[in-house]
């Protein structure tokens, strides 16, 4: 009879969702200030007021890992948050767009800064632009997809705050803006609803992550 003190160790569990370890790691105002690139980034990009904030708390299982800015638009920094124990697997939280009381020499030195980090960042993956269903693919929103689209970078939509709205409403809005995506800029936009609040369809957006993040 074999002791059962002799049966070979199990391998640790796979975490159900490596994303709850992401933690703070840097803000970066310049180029000198972000980290080396190489390694995997999910880059998250949104309208102030879009729910970017809850999107990201949602997807990590965090209540304020991402805060939100009290004067929106007025902090030009990229947020880089580490996921251990990968120590090349990253979060990016970028600024909600929103420029109006941002001088206008800041809102030159970010767009330079920006526009630098989308067309030379070896290490970003993937960009997740974060819309309100009700106001979805305004100016900014098609000028962040625009980016990834012409550095052939995959890019995904989350139609947040959808609890807002009935369920025939979200089917109506989510089969518009996949037209208006698919006529902008083929199939290499994936789209979805998303309700942090509501919990609805965080897992299917958190694959999407993982899968850009190879964890």
């Amino acid at each position: 009879m074999a002791n059962p003190t002799d049966s070979k160790p199990v391998a640790a569990a796979r975490p159900s969702n490596p994303l709850a370890r992401a933690q703070y790691l840097l803000a970066a105002h310049t180029p000198a200030q972000l980290p080396a690139d190489g390694g995997f980034e999910v880059a998250f990009a949104g309208r102030s007021n879009a729910g970017k904030s809850t999107a990201l708390n949602a997807l990590c299982q965090q209540n304020a890992l991402a805060r939100v800015s009290k004067t929106p638009g007025r902090t030009q920094q990229l947020v880089y948050f580490n996921i251990p124990p990968h120590a090349d697997r990253y979060l990016v939280d970028l600024p909600g767009y929103g420029y109006a009381k941002v001088p206008k020499d800041l809102q030159a030195h970010w767009q330079a800064f920006l526009d630098r980090w989308f067309q030379t960042r070896h290490a970003l993956k993937g960009l997740v632009v974060v819309m309100d269903i009700r106001h979805p693919l305004k100016d900014y929103d098609r000028q962040m997809l625009g980016y990834a689209v012409s550095r052939g970078l995959p890019a995904h939509a989350l139609l947040t705050k959808a609890d807002k709205l009935g369920r025939g409403q979200q089917t109506q809005a989510l089969q518009a803006v996949r037209k208006e995506l698919k006529a902008a800029f083929g199939d290499t936009v994936g789209v979805q609803v998303f309700s942090g609040a509501a919990k609805l369809g965080v897992d299917e957006a958190r694959a999407v992550v993982n899968g850009w993040l190879e964890i």
